[in-house]
């Protein structure tokens, strides 16, 4: 079964604030755009499974207008991290402490409080293993978040945890971007370095 990943459009909010599971919205015409490109991309009769917030749900919608072929449904386990206390400031004003917690236990570490990398990647496992139970070969489309998506590069290559950092994924995917995933990972043009 083929699995496509399809990120949200640039949000609307303050450049350098961290966000993750803040529910914000995404630029509306950016989102037009992002849905046109990706009608044009997937093939047809694909299942849609979509994040909760609303710069997924705005994609997710703006996709279906298209393509009405392609409905949707919310899955909750495809939010992005929760970043707790830290959710909407700026990076430039969590205390340098706070961070270099994060980055000495980077796996297990709840930088904010929440969630850690690990916990988030477990909650990604639990969709990516459930994708082919009473399967009718059907493909899916997750509309989702940059962290998900690094998790889902993981999970391609059979990874479930990570040890540190440097086990994280530095490609991510464009803000409005689409790919599919194989076995090697992630597959697409518009698969890119280090966006956050």
């Amino acid at each position: 079964m083929s699995l496509w990943l399809a990120r949200h459009a640039p949000v609307l909010l303050e450049t350098g604030r961290c966000y993750g599971a803040m529910d914000v919205a995404a630029d509306t015409a950016a989102t037009l755009e992002a849905a046109g490109r990706l009608a044009g991309l997937l093939p047809v009769g694909l299942r849609v499974r979509c994040s909760p917030l609303r710069r997924c749900v705005q994609l997710a919608q703006q996709l279906q207008v298209l393509r009405a072929d392609l409905v949707w449904q919310c899955d909750a386990r495809l939010v992005e991290m929760n970043f707790g206390t830290w959710e909407g400031v700026p990076w430039r004003d969590i205390p340098r402490p706070a961070f270099d917690a994060w980055m000495q236990d980077f796996p297990w570490h709840r930088f904010g409080g929440v969630e850690s990398v690990n916990e988030m990647l477990q909650r990604v496992a639990s969709v990516w293993d459930t994708r082919y139970r009473g399967s009718d070969g059907a493909g899916e489309v997750w509309v989702t978040h940059a962290g998900v998506v690094r998790c889902v590069a993981l999970l391609a290559q059979g990874r479930r945890r990570v040890a540190q950092a440097s086990d994280w994924p530095q490609d991510g995917l464009d803000l409005g971007g689409c790919c599919r995933v194989s076995d090697a990972g992630l597959q697409g043009s518009e698969v890119a370095t280090a966006r956050g």
